[in-house]
């Protein structure tokens, strides 16, 4: 089977990256993790005035109801930018999380403003996110345990390796919802988070290639830039090959989910490793092509190399989503 993107997705795509060269991020990035939003809340709405925020919410709730490739799509290129801020929580998990659920009286309440990018939130799902991502700026935090879903009081803050992702703890407040209805739903925000995940750092690890890409072409050592030295070929064109490899699986997973396939939670798994490993590679070719400035806090390219590490870990860790993948193909075979 052939997989490609329709023409609209592509000038989506297109229409998206273009917005976010335009938004100079990494200076955006620097303020977020300075603890200033004014420029982030900024951007983000410019992303939800694209729909960004609502491709994953029903259109009975206010968004777009589209499908999940349009999703991945969009968090392709926000992973590419590096944009700062809750995404994946207000855009993939609590939508996800509330629709799952019986009684809409939250989804109601909550996913039309975010829908519209007057509202930003943040989850924690335990134990595979046990910390809110920027819940002090987000309009609903939302808490479950697996059994029992809660709206949540923002404690204590937690350091990140990614200074731009700031991590709280939450205690649960407010009763929404108990039982199976909320393990089912806690289950389905997990999976479309951890797609919309895979799908940042597919988009981060590209950000990275591309910037060793430009370093190695103006880079001039013995007379000749070190984009033609074959080491440098060699390094660059591994990364583009696991990235290359990683995004059919990427998209398969989104089919997958949209079509309610029953293996669709192995799939996003299985995308969410694939897609970290490649951006992981990525980011460390990047690294070695670009020598000791790549890391230091002034070099853009650290940016996307923290923000890598830190999504490595974000909504399951390798080893997590590697044992799902086990599991599923046991009970297969």
């Amino acid at each position: 089977m052939r997989f490609a993107l329709s023409t609209e997705q592509q000038d989506f795509a297109a229409s998206l990256r273009d917005l976010l060269a335009s938004a100079k991020t990494p200076d955006v990035i620097r303020s977020w993790g300075a603890g200033e939003h004014d420029q982030g809340r900024k951007l983000l709405r410019r992303l939800a005035d694209t729909g960004v925020f609502g491709l994953g919410i029903a259109e009975e709730f206010g968004g777009l109801g589209d499908h999940p490739v349009d999703l991945v799509t969009a968090f392709v290129e926000v992973g590419r930018a590096g944009v700062p801020g809750p995404l994946v929580e207000s855009a993939a998990a609590i939508p996800a999380l509330l629709e799952a659920l019986q009684d809409n009286a939250s989804a109601e309440l909550w996913l039309p403003r975010i829908a519209d990018g007057a509202a930003l939130g943040s989850l924690v799902l335990h134990p595979s996110t046990p910390r809110a991502l920027d819940a002090d700026v987000c309009d609903v935090v939302l808490h479950s345990d697996g059994s029992a879903l809660h709206y949540g009081n923002t404690a204590s803050s937690a350091r990140s390796v990614d200074a731009a992702r700031r991590l709280y703890e939450v205690d649960p407040a407010e009763s929404i919802a108990t039982g199976a209805d909320v393990t089912q739903s806690t289950a389905a925000a997990f999976d479309r988070a951890a797609l919309a995940c895979a799908a940042q750092l597919l988009g981060a690890g590209y950000a990275t290639l591309d910037m060793a890409t430009e370093y190695a072409k103006g880079r001039v050592q013995f007379g000749r830039p070190i984009g033609e030295f074959q080491a440098i070929k060699h390094h660059l064109a591994d990364a583009m090959v696991s990235l290359e490899m990683a995004k059919p699986l990427l998209y398969g997973a989104a089919v997958a989910v949209a079509n309610n396939h029953p293996t669709a939670s192995r799939d996003i798994s299985a995308a969410k490793v694939a897609c970290g490993d490649a951006a992981y590679r990525a980011a460390r070719k990047s690294l070695q092509t670009h020598g000791a400035i790549g890391y230091t806090a002034e070099y853009d390219l650290s940016l996307w190399l923290t923000k890598i590490r830190a999504l490595l870990v974000a909504w399951g860790t390798p080893a997590i989503h590697r044992q799902r993948v086990a599991d599923s193909l046991r009970t297969v075979s």
